[in-house]
């Protein structure tokens, strides 16, 4: 027997949810552009300076491994001593 849910529904048009979607989906775009799509492979963008924090593609971007990118979550490294 087959689980009801709720189809995903994604953050109206307009939305800083949307927008900033938007910009993820036009930096992977670019690297493709430049790169081809294989390089990315298996790897996330990172974006030098969080969306979330008012960055942009304009701040840069790098290729990072989905780990690194996702457990940063905003925190900055902190100094070697």
């Amino acid at each position: 027997m087959r689980r009801r849910r709720k189809k995903q529904v994604n953050a109206p048009v307009g939305s800083d949810t949307f927008e900033r979607r938007m910009e993820r989906q036009r930096a992977r775009r670019a690297f493709d552009k430049k790169n081809g799509k294989a390089a990315r492979k298996g790897k996330d963008i990172s974006h030098n300076k969080m969306l979330k924090d008012g960055g942009s593609n304009k701040d840069g971007y790098k290729l990072e491994s989905p780990s690194k990118n996702r457990a940063r979550n905003g925190h900055k490294p902190k100094p070697k001593k």
